[in-house]
C-alpha cells in the first residue's frame, strides 16, 4: 500500500443505480485518490451476490422501482429518494499494516462514521450483535436499523457502502426482507423524530469522513441542491440558433448557484479573445466540400471561433444525425427546435469528405437525440464504419452525447473502436445544472468510465469563464482523473447571442497554463488549455500526446 491520499468528497445528487456503479468501478479501477460518492438513486430494489431472490416479494415494476443484481456483499435492499447513499472508494490498509485488506476492521469504520454522524444528528444508534448495519434502539425490545451497510473489497481498494434512511418513504422496505432479516424493524431519522434536511446530513457525513479519512487532505464539491423534475425534460426546444431558450430559468438556476454578475454581451474581449480572420484557398475548399455533400459541421453550427484556423489546415469536426438538438444548454448556439428523422445516407456522405480530403484523422460529433432509442448511437458506430470503409488509415475521434446512460447504446459506440472517445464533462459539478440542465456530472463521469472500461483512449472537455473557480475547475480535473480519462480540453466560453448564459469573467492565458500543469501533475496525459481552446481544436495533435513516444 502507497502512503495516505487525498479524500474527494462529492454530493452529486439524484443518481441512477448503473451509472452511479459505473462511476463507482471506474475511480474503484482508474483513480489514485480516495473518495467519497454521496448521493441519493431513484427507487431500485438490489441483490447482493448471496442474495436470496425470494426476499423480493413483489415484481419491482408494479411499485415504480427497478431490480438491480449488484457485486456487493449482502441480500436485499432498498434505495430511493430520502435515503442517503454513501459510497467510499478507499485504499483500505491490511491486517498489521499490509498484505490483505481487514474486510471487518474496515466494516467497522464504515459503521463507526455513520454512528458517530447519527450522535452529531442526536441519534444513539449503535451496532447490533449478530446483524449488519447501524441501528437504534439496540438494547431495547424493539431494534430498528436506519443504515444498512453492504462492501466488497478487492487489492485492497472498497467499493459500495452504506445507505442511511433520512426520510425515504418505508413502505417500499415492505416489499422485500430487507438484508434477509425478517423480524427486525426499518426506521428513518424522520420517523426517530430527527428534523434534518438531507442537506444537513450530508454536512454532518462530510465532516466525519474527512475526520477518518481525509488525513492527506481533503475537498468537497457538490451538485445543485435544488432538483425539479423538468431538469431532465427530454426536449427544451426554442424557435432556433440563439433563440430564447429560457433565459428567466437558466440565469435563475445560475443565481442558485451563486453567480449573480456578468459581463454584458457588449464588454471589449481582452485582446488574447481574438481570433484570426483568414478566408483561404483550403478554407473555400472545406466548405465546398461540405456544401456539396450537404454535411454539417459543429465548426459552424457552434459558432467556433478557431473555426478559420482548422478549415485552413484541412480539418472539421462533422455533426451527424442532423442539427437540431433535443437539450437546450444554456451554452451552446445549436439549434434547438423538434429534430427530423435521421438521414441514413449521411455516413457515407461524411465518409467521402473525409476521403475528398485527405484526412488521417477526423472527428465526429452529434447533437443530443433524446428522441431515439438509442441517443444516436447507431450513426457513430455507421459513420466509423463507413469511414473506415473508404480510408481505412484515417484515425477517428468521436464526441458523443451520454445516450441517457444507456448501457447497451453506449456499447453500440464503443463497440466501433472509435480510436479516441470523447464526451465533455463542460462545467464544473456545482454550475451543472445551471449550465446543461438536461445532463447530470455523474452520469458524465460515467460514461467516461464505460468508455474506459471499454479499452478505449477517453476525452473531455472543461468550459470556463462560467462563474466557477479555479479550486473548482482542479476538483473537475481530479473527478476526470479518477475515472481514468486522458485528454482534456479547456477554454474559455464566449456568449453567443444575449439569450444564452453570460461570460462572469475572462480566464487569463496563464491562469489556463496553470490549470494545465495542475491536471497533467496529476496523471491526466495531455490537458489542452487555452483561450479559444475548444473540444476538438487540435485534436490530431492532443491524441498523439497522450499516446506518448512511440
Amino acid at each position: 500500500m502507497t502512503g495516505p491520499r487525498p479524500l474527494h468528497v462529492r454530493w452529486l445528487g439524484r443518481v441512477g443505480y448503473r451509472d452511479a456503479h459505473a462511476l463507482q468501478r471506474g475511480v474503484f479501477t482508474e483513480s489514485p485518490d480516495d473518495h467519497l460518492l454521496l448521493l441519493e438513486h431513484p427507487p431500485v430494489y438490489t441483490l447482493g451476490v448471496r442474495a436470496d431472490p425470494g426476499h423480493v416479494l413483489v415484481d419491482p415494476a408494479t411499485v415504480g422501482a427497478e431490480l438491480v443484481r449488484t457485486d456487493r456483499g449482502g441480500d436485499v435492499t432498498y434505495h430511493g429518494p430520502g435515503q442517503l447513499v454513501g459510497y467510499p472508494i478507499l485504499s483500505v490498509a491490511g491486517r498489521g499494516g499490509g498484505g490483505m485488506a481487514d474486510t471487518p476492521a474496515y466494516v467497522a469504520s464504515v459503521e463507526q462514521l455513520v454512528i458517530d454522524t447519527l450522535a452529531d444528528l442526536g441519534v444513539v444508534a449503535d451496532r447490533l450483535l449478530g446483524y449488519p448495519g447501524v441501528w437504534v434502539g439496540v438494547g431495547s425490545d424493539a431494534p430498528r436499523k436506519i443504515c444498512a451497510i453492504g462492501v466488497r473489497l478487492t487489492r485492497g481498494r472498497s467499493m459500495h457502502g452504506f445507505a442511511l434512511n433520512v426520510d425515504p418513504d418505508l413502505a417500499m422496505f415492505d416489499h422485500i426482507v430487507p438484508c434477509g432479516i425478517a423480524d427486525k424493524a426499518v426506521t428513518s431519522l424522520a420517523v426517530e423524530g430527527v428534523d434534518a434536511s438531507m442537506r444537513e446530513v450530508v454536512d454532518a457525513v462530510s465532516a466525519r469522513a474527512v475526520e477518518r479519512w481525509g488525513g492527506a487532505g481533503a475537498d468537497r464539491h457538490d451538485v445543485a441542491w435544488r432538483e425539479r423534475p423538468a431538469d431532465l425534460s427530454p426536449f427544451s426546444r426554442g424557435e432556433g440558433p440563439g433563440a430564447p431558450v429560457r433565459p428567466p430559468r437558466s440565469r435563475g438556476r445560475l443565481a442558485e448557484a451563486g453567480v449573480t454578475e456578468g459581463l454584458a454581451i457588449t464588454a471589449r474581449k481582452p485582446d488574447w479573445m481574438r481570433a484570426t480572420f483568414r478566408i483561404s484557398d483550403d478554407y473555400r475548399r472545406v466548405k465546398a466540400t461540405m456544401r456539396d455533400l450537404d454535411l454539417v459541421t459543429v465548426c459552424e453550427e457552434a459558432g467556433c471561433p478557431n473555426i478559420f484556423e482548422c478549415w485552413a489546415d484541412g480539418t472539421a469536426t462533422f455533426m451527424i444525425n442532423g442539427e437540431r438538438c433535443t437539450r437546450a444548454c444554456g451554452f451552446c448556439l445549436v439549434d434547438t427546435r423538434h429534430p427530423g428523422p435521421p438521414d441514413p445516407g449521411e455516413p457515407e456522405r461524411v465518409a467521402e469528405a473525409v476521403e475528398r480530403m485527405g484526412l488521417g484523422y477526423a472527428v465526429v460529433t452529434a447533437v443530443a437525440r433524446d428522441d431515439m432509442s438509442d441517443g444516436g448511437a447507431a450513426g457513430f458506430a455507421a459513420t466509423i464504419a463507413a469511414i473506415r470503409n473508404r480510408t481505412p488509415d484515417t484515425a477517428v475521434e468521436v464526441l458523443i452525447p451520454d445516450c441517457r446512460g444507456d448501457p447497451d447504446a453506449l456499447e453500440v459506440v464503443f463497440g466501433a473502436r472509435p480510436d479516441v472517445c470523447n464526451h465533455n464533462i463542460e462545467t464544473v459539478a456545482r454550475l451543472q445544472r445551471a449550465v446543461r440542465p438536461s445532463a447530470s456530472y455523474a452520469r458524465s463521469l460515467a460514461v467516461l468510465a464505460r468508455a474506459k472500461a471499454a479499452g478505449l483512449t477517453t476525452k473531455s472537455s472543461i468550459i470556463v469563464g462560467l462563474g466557477e473557480t479555479v479550486p473548482e475547475v482542479e476538483a473537475t480535473l481530479a473527478d476526470l482523473r479518477g475515472v481514468g480519462t486522458d485528454i482534456v480540453t479547456i477554454g474559455q466560453y464566449l456568449r453567443p447571442t444575449s439569450h444564452h448564459l453570460p461570460v462572469a469573467r475572462w480566464w487569463t492565458p496563464d491562469e489556463l497554463t496553470r490549470v494545465k500543469a495542475v491536471g497533467e501533475a496529476m496523471g491526466i496525459s495531455h490537458v489542452e488549455a487555452g483561450p479559444l481552446t475548444r473540444s476538438s481544436y487540435h485534436a490530431r495533435q492532443a491524441a498523439t500526446a497522450a499516446a506518448g513516444p512511440g
